[in-house]
């Protein structure tokens, strides 16, 4: 076996990145992707960075993944899909609900075709509910569950997280779902049907609002705190001696924090002597810390004690700083990928360790198209002259591999 899911098929119509961030990590664990596009292809294939038409954002999804291209609304690319789906273990899809059923590939149709397959929907709002025929996108999820409300400074406008914390969570929801079921079924309960969502996704993150708002009956109410925990001090970003850096010593490490940074008096002191009192009086704790902070030899200098003392502390790293730090690298979280159209590039590694399989495949993300051929006809049997009147006819569609894209495979 190359990989824990070595064996298992996904016949994946997925867009854009909810979809395709949970067959990533599928393909990364040896699963066989075969990706179907539809005419136009993966928009995502548009998005940046861009160098000669080619988008790194498709790449660092997609690697690994065998691509077709076809028109499903006819009835020979309806065909093909529905053949791939007898061959397959797993069925994934990211349309607004309702479009599946209406392409002719309901959970009824695949169900029938392939009583073993796992079939995975994923949407924004799910497939049920008053939002469900909304379209939505990762911030739209996160807006309605009530996150965005709770990122930013008090009393000014909410602000975005400039990464794709809903759509990357919601494609590992789907990726877990879909192992599970898979699980499920080789204990010889057949296949099933699952469906994750972003608002779902989103909710699922709130590990104490909810609670707090609901046994406290509303009297308080959960909102941004801007740079600091609103119910735990101290716990956010002080400001150093050059740069911003954040100290998490909360709790029963109060009072070894108090000693380290020379105020055992404040142990006891009866404005912080418990955690609810320190939240109160967050203000004057802040800037007694700074204070510490700014009265040290450098801001290296305070992480090298806080972290000798086990306390827990970290610099707010810049994206350059994260992918060019030894332990990011060392453990390939930040990982270089070659790709046959940009050449060579860092991406986010696989966040999943198995150690039976310590190493990572080399996967090549595909070009438009690029797998019609090889699909068709290693598992539905197509003859080379059938794939040719079907590109005739406008059912298949590839994109031209560049010259020096050809001499590297």
């Amino acid at each position: 076996m190359q990989h824990i899911l070595d064996g298992i098929r996904v016949l994946d119509i997925t867009q854009f990145l909810a979809g395709p961030a949970a067959t990533r990590l599928l393909v990364e664990m040896g699963a066989e992707v075969i990706k179907a596009e539809f005419p136009g292809g993966d928009p995502s294939r548009l998005f940046p960075f861009l160098r000669d038409g080619r988008s790194a954002y498709f790449v660092q999804q997609n690697r690994g993944k065998k691509a077709i291209c076809l028109d499903p609304k006819s009835s020979e690319g309806l065909e093909i899909l529905k053949g791939l789906l007898a061959k397959c273990d797993v069925f994934i899809e990211n349309f607004a609900p309702g479009v599946i059923s209406r392409l002719g590939l309901g959970w009824d149709v695949v169900r029938a075709i392939n009583p073993n397959i796992i079939m995975c929907s994923i949407s924004a709002f799910g497939q049920s509910g008053p939002l469900a025929h909304m379209p939505g996108f990762d911030n739209i999820g996160q807006a309605f569950a009530g996150v965005t409300s709770m990122i930013g400074e008090p009393g000014k406008t909410p602000v975005l997280p400039q990464l794709a914390l809903g759509d990357i969570g919601t494609g590992v929801h789907a990726a877990a779902a879909i192992g599970f079921a898979l699980f499920h079924r080789e204990r010889g309960f057949g296949g099933q049907y699952v469906e994750v969502s972003l608002l779902d996704t989103y909710f699922h993150h709130h590990d104490a609002n909810v609670q707090v708002w609901s046994l406290s009956k509303g009297e308080i109410k959960p909102t941004r705190a801007g740079s600091h925990f609103a119910g735990a001090a101290p716990a956010g970003i002080f400001q150093g001696k050059e740069m911003p850096i954040l100290i998490l010593p909360i709790l029963n490490m109060w009072p070894k924090f108090c000693e380290v940074i020379g105020r055992p008096d404040l142990i006891d002191h009866p404005r912080f002597n418990e955690n609810g009192k320190r939240a109160q009086n967050q203000l004057e704790l802040i800037a007694i810390i700074e204070g510490w902070l700014q009265a040290q030899e450098s801001d290296a200098e305070s992480i090298r004690i806080l972290e000798e003392n086990r306390l827990p502390v970290a610099p707010i790293l810049s994206v350059e700083q994260a992918c060019q730090h030894p332990h990011l690298l060392e453990r390939e979280t930040v990982r270089w990928i070659d790709d046959r159209g940009l050449g060579r590039f860092l991406v986010p590694g696989m966040p999943l360790r198995f150690s039976e399989f310590p190493g990572h495949l080399d996967l090549v993300a595909p070009f438009l198209g690029e797998h019609n051929a090889q699909v068709l006809g290693e598992y539905l049997g197509y003859s080379s002259d059938k794939i040719a009147a079907l590109e005739s006819r406008g059912v298949l569609a590839s994109e031209p591999i560049p010259a020096q894209a050809a001499a590297a495979q």
